[in-house]
């Protein structure tokens, strides 16, 4: 009897128990095996899943009306990885599994925690051994309805496909071999029946780790903040929102007329590109993402012309080493962004109040400034506090807090003593 042939008939045999435990709502636990000889992981402890028997419902959405229309030019899910609920299931599973990284400690929503947005609160993040990565972490919220479908502060990732295996190779966040972890997946008990689930079969390789990773990702949507609900009584974000306060309606009002911060957060990327077109432009409509449509430079620097000086992150020019790409960077939606600090690449700005003085008063001069801030480098926006508190309160009304503890998106692992994780801040190294 070959190897092959006995984990095949292993893994159908414990398929098949596992299967039944779902069917009828049980906690499934299954004590890990020996993993292959050459996995990083040494030592594995017992774990163990709460799934329900139901899955949960990842792959229908309920939209509001305002977001309805546009979901279907802005989604960049791609034909051949639709959602399905025991895709994104599987992908759960992955997202918080600590053994993806090479010494069992940090999974994906280490550095992505559901109750500050899927982010952390660190300036720069910290990887599986201790060091800092070079970038503060993402958002993932919303991601789905990025237009471009590119990743990464500097968009090096063609897809979410692509973007979510890259941590787990990296040398600093996670270590580990995608070889390695496939084989590692394959003989863990937890997995095959899952992968089973997810795409008709019990076979692990990269590409479905990815799938399953980008299928729970893109299912983390939100529209029901309390702006979603003020605009959907209102039908515009040009009158007065009644679950507003008077300041909150005339932060709104700035945001999308005087102070223009909707010329980029609400800009449509459908259109002509920004420093080619009318700079002040904007779709209202597309508030509903409040993306920015493309990496911009945003004055946080002044431009390294000879391009030599360490310090200075190129962006997206470091990665097309053309001219007009250096210091340029994507950005995540302003949706939650009052928990998603510290802000910008390299996480400079602590508060949401620094942000906006940025923009205010402190916008450096660079060759590759959008031209839609360019007017402003001298002198900045120039408003008042009570307009800087305005857009600030204005801004908190982009949170949806039920988010932040749904069990769709929340640690499928029950907690052991022996379970190693960076979940908790107390887990931590020393700032």
């Amino acid at each position: 009897m070959t190897e092959s042939f006995r984990r095949r008939r292993w893994a159908t045999r414990l398929m098949t128990a596992v299967t039944l435990c779902f069917g009828i709502g049980l906690t499934v636990v299954a004590s890990v095996r020996p993993v292959v000889a050459d996995s990083p992981i040494q030592a594995a402890v017992p774990r163990a899943l709460r799934l329900p028997a139901t899955p949960y419902r990842y792959a229908e959405v309920d939209l509001p009306e305002h977001v309805r229309e546009l979901a279907a030019r802005f989604d960049n899910t791609p034909a051949e990885n639709p959602i399905t609920d025991a895709g994104a299931t599987l992908g759960r599973v992955l997202f918080y599994d600590v053994t993806l990284s090479a010494n069992g400690t940090t999974s994906c929503a280490s550095c992505h925690r559901q109750e500050i947005a899927f982010t952390d609160d660190e300036r720069l993040s910290i990887g599986f051994d201790g060091r800092r990565v070079g970038r503060n972490s993402m958002s993932l919220i919303n991601l789905r309805y990025y237009a471009r479908g590119r990743f990464f502060w500097d968009e090096r990732a063609e897809s979410l496909e692509a973007q979510v295996l890259q941590p787990i190779e990296n040398e600093i966040e996670m270590g580990h071999d995608l070889a390695s972890l496939v084989r590692q997946l394959a003989d863990d008990p937890l997995y095959p029946p899952l992968f089973q689930e997810a795409f008709g079969d019990v076979e692990v390789d990269a590409s479905r780790i990815g799938q399953a990773l980008a299928q729970f990702i893109r299912s983390i949507v939100s529209f029901d903040s309390r702006f979603d609900r003020g605009l959907a009584r209102a039908g515009s974000v040009d009158r007065p929102f009644e679950n507003f306060t008077e300041e909150e309606n005339h932060g709104k009002s700035l945001f999308f007329g005087e102070a223009r911060c909707a010329s980029c957060h609400s800009a449509d990327p459908h259109r002509a590109a920004p420093h080619v077109a009318d700079p002040l432009h904007f779709d209202a409509t597309q508030a509903a993402f409040f993306f920015v449509d493309q990496p911009v430079a945003n004055g946080i620097d002044v431009d390294d012309f000879e391009r030599t000086d360490p310090a200075v992150d190129p962006g997206l020019g470091g990665i097309t080493a053309r001219e007009e790409d250096f210091g340029r960077f994507k950005s995540s939606s302003l949706r939650f962004v009052e928990l998603t600090g510290p802000y910008m690449h390299d996480g400079r700005f602590r508060t949401l109040e620094s942000v906006v003085e940025h923009y205010n008063w402190s916008i450096r001069p660079h060759v590759n400034l959008d031209r839609r801030l360019q007017n402003l480098e001298s002198s900045g926006l120039g408003r008042a506090q009570s307009d800087v508190d305005a857009l600030v309160a204005f801004l908190k009304t982009l949170t949806d807090a039920k988010l932040l503890t749904d069990p769709r998106y929340s640690d499928p692992f029950v907690e052991s003593p022996g379970r190693q994780s960076r979940l908790t801040p107390a887990a931590k190294p020393p700032r």
